[in-house]
């Protein structure tokens, strides 16, 4: 006896409005429509859904004239490629006709309208990501993808190397899935097509090698993922910092973040994996094309310098106040994921833990101080603008700070006007 085919009917993302009436826009009239993809695949893993993209029969023509007739948003966000976005209840919902591939060069497709679901589902990249659902919430699985799901293996549809030369994010794609979704070890298929091909990486865009990476980063654990990428000359060709710096930093700092409830932070790994150099981050950031804010932080973080456990809380306070918290917060963080993970057989180990503890839970609640005298003050004082006064401003806050920011504003300027 056949099993019957799981359903996501019952699922209150599929029974929302908004995508119903989708469905009703776009199966009328000899149309069909699909969710497809990460929606399904999440669904069946009990992972949260998010974002519902859809594939149809329907020309992208053909489902803006019907969206437009029904009075529905349109968004043509890719109409090459057969993507039209559909806003309704201010949810978008990306609409994408059937394809197949017509010619590729490992970076973009050259695309084919189509209506064969099998066609379309075998030009995807992973078996877990060309699930359908049609709208009675059977799910349809052309392609493996359910079997796969079921043992967390993450695998190509097809020939991993021709789904590899394809697109070679798909290189990224798959070690980002594995670290998500993947149990014991990748596909061997898969795995070998990556190592092989992994000189393409360099002909993609630093965007969307970041992207990718960044994805993968935030994962709960990635550090099998990782370890894999490293085999596989992968993370070096991504990440050339971290050949020499290493990942071995990354079981610990995993650990510490689940048992101490540590959010995910993609940056904080990253700066697990590489020196903590400013000049090499910089570049790093200029080849990535980090945003100006995660450049700064990287910067941050290797500008706090290296931080003793048993520095003292004024000493902390000083170097908050002259480099402020995010920097000092990642290395403390790494100095005592690092300390945990020795303390399994060095009992010195815990103490150092429980002090950088302490400094941790210091700097997590540290403002910083507002120094109470501005130039307006020393004018009125009888100085006279310019870089006098800037330097006897200066002078003024290290003797604020040296107090531990306890000095008065009167106490400040009795030193100006008692000279």
């Amino acid at each position: 006896m056949t099993a019957a085919a799981p359903s996501v009917a019952d699922q209150p993302w599929f029974q929302a409005p908004a995508l119903r009436r989708i469905f009703d826009l776009l199966n009328a009239d000899g149309g069909e429509v699909r969710v497809v993809g990460g929606a399904v695949r999440n669904a069946l893993m009990g992972a949260k859904v998010s974002e519902v993209d859809l594939a149809t029969t329907l020309t992208p023509d053909a489902v803006t004239e019907r969206a437009r007739a029904a009075g529905i948003k349109v968004v043509p966000t890719g109409i090459a490629h057969g993507t039209v976005t559909l806003v309704l209840d201010g949810v978008p919902f990306e609409v994408t006709t059937l394809r197949r591939d017509v010619s590729t060069d490992g970076r973009h497709a050259q695309v084919a309208f189509g209506t064969d679901w099998a066609v379309d589902a075998a030009r995807r990249d992973l078996t877990m990501n060309a699930l359908y659902a049609t709208a009675s919430g059977e799910v349809i699985d052309l392609v493996g993808g359910i079997a796969d799901i079921e043992k967390g293996m993450v695998r190509f549809i097809g020939p991993a190397a021709e789904r590899v030369a394809e697109d070679y994010l798909r290189i990224l794609r798959f070690f980002r899935f594995f670290a998500w979704y993947g149990s014991f070890r990748p596909d061997a298929d898969g795995l070998r097509a990556s190592a092989q091909a992994k000189a393409k990486l360099s002909t993609l865009s630093a965007e969307r090698v970041w992207a990718e990476l960044k994805k993968l980063l935030s994962a709960r654990d990635p550090g099998r993922a990782l370890l894999w990428m490293r085999t596989s000359g992968v993370l070096t060709e991504i990440l050339p910092e971290s050949e020499k710096w290493g990942i071995d930093a990354i079981p610990g700092l995993i650990a510490t973040e689940q048992t101490l409830g540590w959010p995910v932070d993609p940056l904080l790994r990253l700066a697990a994996m590489v020196p903590p150099d400013a000049e090499r981050l910089d570049a790093m950031a200029s080849r990535l094309r980090l945003s100006k804010v995660e450049g700064a932080v990287l910067q941050a973080f290797a500008q706090a310098g290296a931080i003793a456990d048993g520095i003292a809380e004024s000493a902390l306070d000083r170097l908050l106040y002259r480099q402020g918290a995010s920097g000092v917060v990642f290395r403390l963080k790494l100095a005592l994921a690092s300390a945990r993970q020795k303390a399994d057989t060095d009992g010195e180990a815990m103490a150092t833990v429980a002090r950088l503890g302490r400094l941790l839970d210091r700097t997590l609640a540290w403002k910083k101080p507002v120094f109470p005298v501005s130039g307006s003050d020393l004018i009125a004082s009888g100085v006279s603008p310019g870089p006098a006064m800037g330097q006897k401003l200066s002078e003024l806050e290290d003797a604020w700070i040296a107090s531990g920011f306890r000095e008065s504003r009167e106490n400040l300027l009795a030193r100006v006007t008692g000279e």
